[in-house]
């Protein structure tokens, strides 16, 4: 079996970054808080902010039945800009693809570290999970930008009445999954590049047996056994020739 683990350490910490990263992902696909809307009347949103994110926009209210009121979004409300729906659908390709990418590179990683049989297959495990790790920073980068860019022109979304949300609010600010998931996408691309570059050794590498069954331990008995017989090669048995007399 050949070993190269020593030429994949990189990777390693590639593979933790993106593990990492893709948990930021599902974190950033889940909360609400992609954008920040401050509102001049605080009669019914009475805290002032309205958290508008690609599943749900959700507001405090002292006014209403419940504190916390939150209005479902689908891909299908005609209401919604199109940076909404394309986010809900490419955040969820990069969490399949993200996570497709982490089990290739954990299979890449295992093929290093323990054993592998042709290298030219375990260079391309290591270069599909490159590849994956890659497109799921683009499938998540896309709508990153694009919310983080309608946030900053103030953009307006036409609530319907029962979102008791304005079309217009007084301003927005990028809300923290917009950061989040920038920072999973920056890891990614790293991890991404890190996978892509591997090299294994250019040099060929030799064989080596088995550490339990392998050559070591023969060579040892024999060394063990050649070292009292070293002392007495040559000389006679003096107990035989007691016994001839």
């Amino acid at each position: 079996m050949i070993y190269l683990a020593h030429t994949a350490h990189w990777q390693f910490l590639g593979l933790l970054s993106g593990v990492l990263a893709w948990l930021f992902i599902m974190v950033t696909s889940g909360i609400n808080e992609w954008r920040l809307w401050y509102v001049e009347d605080a009669t019914v949103i009475t805290s002032g902010v309205a958290w508008v994110g690609i599943w749900r926009a959700c507001f405090y209210s002292h006014i209403l039945p419940d504190t916390e009121n939150c209005q479902s979004i689908s891909i299908s409300d005609s209401f919604l800009p199109p940076e909404i729906p394309l986010a809900q659908v490419l955040m969820m390709l990069a969490v399949i693809s993200g996570l497709v990418g982490n089990i290739s590179a954990a299979l890449a990683m295992r093929m290093a570290y323990f054993s592998v049989e042709d290298r030219r297959k375990m260079r391309t495990v290591f270069v599909l999970s490159g590849a994956l790790y890659l497109i799921t920073a683009v499938f998540s980068l896309v709508p990153l930008v694009w919310n983080m860019t309608s946030v900053l022109k103030n953009n307006t979304i036409d609530f319907p009445v029962e979102f008791n949300l304005p079309a217009a609010p007084i301003r927005q600010s990028v809300g923290a999954a917009i950061a989040v998931g920038i920072m999973a996408s920056i890891l990614l691309i790293i991890s991404g590049v890190i996978f892509l570059c591997y090299r294994s050794s250019s040099q060929p590498l030799k064989q080596t047996a088995d550490p339990l069954n392998g050559p070591w331990t023969e060579t040892t008995l024999q060394k063990k056994a050649e070292r009292p017989n070293a002392q007495s090669q040559g000389m006679d048995n003096q107990g035989f020739h007691r016994e001839e007399n």
